[in-house]
Order: structure tokens, then sequence, then C-alpha cells
């Protein structure tokens, strides 16, 4: 069994927020040796476990800004975007890795929607090819196939992937964006902020509860006046900063 678990939710844009938890770890000197993590939970927990720093994930977010639904072309259907493009951008970081080759152990979730269940990804899945399939938010990108399985985004079935590291790990600390808030009218006028809140809502109903499971639970509320497609580089620092704080303000010694 792991020491020290930690749980990264999905959320799009806002998973920016766990580079901010992770600089907060790395001051305190706690280094989690287990992951799990969703969607763009699942992009962070891969480049930290590969050695990345807190503005290395910052800056890749700010440089390929996944979710930007413009940013491919309509080339095959289920999706605005073909999930496969993204290879492109995790391929000079990755290479044809596979997740048993990173630092740490991660657990990755996607949704097999031949199916209808929730899989795990480790060992020699390769690690461009689980995030892809983690990410593939439905009707925003294409489903995403490994092997005879077709995949969309984890959250669908486990945004908040802490009861994965249940029996891996000692201690969890688990991240989570909960929509605890009412949202603005004047907020959701647009088809991206309305999928993005349709996105917190159908995932929180089931996901909050699991915070009972971790010994550290960070819910940066902050994070309700942001959505999943956030462009601005500005909003994305703020974003991060958010993650840093709540990580800093809910800290204490017992957690682990």
């Amino acid at each position: 069994m792991y020491t020290l678990g930690l749980a990264l939710c999905g959320g799009g844009t806002k998973g920016l927020a766990h580079a901010g938890v992770i600089k907060f770890l790395n001051e305190k000197g706690i280094a989690p040796d287990v992951l799990s993590g969703t969607s763009a939970g699942a992009i962070v927990a891969c480049f930290y476990a590969a050695g990345k720093s807190p503005q290395e994930i910052v800056d890749f977010f700010k440089s390929v800004y996944f979710f930007k639904w413009n940013h491919f072309s309509l080339t095959k259907g289920g999706g605005f975007i073909h999930s496969a493009m993204f290879k492109k951008y995790l391929a000079p970081v990755f290479e044809d890795r596979v997740l048993d080759d990173l630092d740490k152990k991660v657990f990755i979730t996607a949704t097999n929607i031949l199916t209808g269940k929730l899989e795990v990804f480790a060992g020699d899945v390769k690690i461009s090819d689980a995030i892809i399939a983690s990410c593939a938010v439905p009707m925003i990108a294409t489903p995403y196939q490994i092997g005879e399985g077709l995949y969309s985004d984890g959250a669908i079935l486990n945004n908040f992937p802490s009861d994965v590291l249940k029996y891996s790990a000692k201690k969890i600390i688990g991240v989570y964006f909960s929509p605890k808030k009412e949202a603005k009218k004047e907020d959701l006028k647009s088809v991206m902020a309305v999928t993005s809140r349709a996105y917190d809502l159908m995932t929180s109903q089931v996901e909050i509860g699991k915070s009972g499971i971790c010994d550290w639970f960070i819910n940066p509320e902050e994070l309700i006046n942001f959505h999943m497609f956030e462009g601005k580089k500005t909003r994305m620092q703020q974003i991060y900063e958010i993650g840093y704080k709540a990580a800093k303000e809910s800290y204490k010694q017992d957690h682990i």
C-alpha cells in the first residue's frame, strides 16, 4: 500500500487549480506517491508524476488550451473536435511512454461508452491514450478508441476518483470543485457557460459524498465564478492561484 494518495477531479480549465494545490504541497515537502485523476485531473496527475513543476503545468495549459471549441476541424461525428488531435500536444511530453513509466503510480478513469462501465487505466496503457480518453467531454470531443473500447470523459461515471485510491493509499488528499452556489442568469448566456454549469451539476450530486474518503479535502469554492472553458490567460492564472490559496487555507498538520 502507498503512503499518500492525491485524487484530482475533472473540470476543464479549472484543473489549473490542481497545479496550485501541488505548488503548496511542494512548499510543505508533501509528496504523494500515488495519484488518481479524471479529465483535467488526469492531465495534471500525469504531468506531476512525470516530474513537471506546477509552473510547467500552468504553461502547458496556457499554450495549448485543450478546451477551446474552435481549435479543431469537424472531421468526425460524435463531437465538435477530434479527440485524437490532442496527441500532437501530448506526444512531445510523453512520447510513447506508458503509465508505469511515470515516477509515481497513476490511475486514470474513463467511461467506456460501449459497455457503460467505468474503466481505470494503469500499467501498460499509453499515457497519452489514457489522458485523451479521460478528457473526451461528451458532445464536445469525439469518443476515443483504445483497443476494443470506445471512451468518453471519465467524469460521466466518476469525476472525483478518491474512491480509486481507497484501498491503495494509507492517507488521501482529495481536490474537488463543487458548484455549491447558485449561478447567475447573466453568466449563462453562452453555450460554453451552460455546458460547463450542466457538467458541474451532473457530476456533483454523487461525487461530493466522496469527501469522507479523504483525510484532507480541498474544495476551492471560488471556482464557482469560473467555467471549464476559460480561455483568457489572466483568468487561468487566477484559477491556479485559487487552488494554491484553497490548499493553504485548509491545511492542518494532522491531515497527513
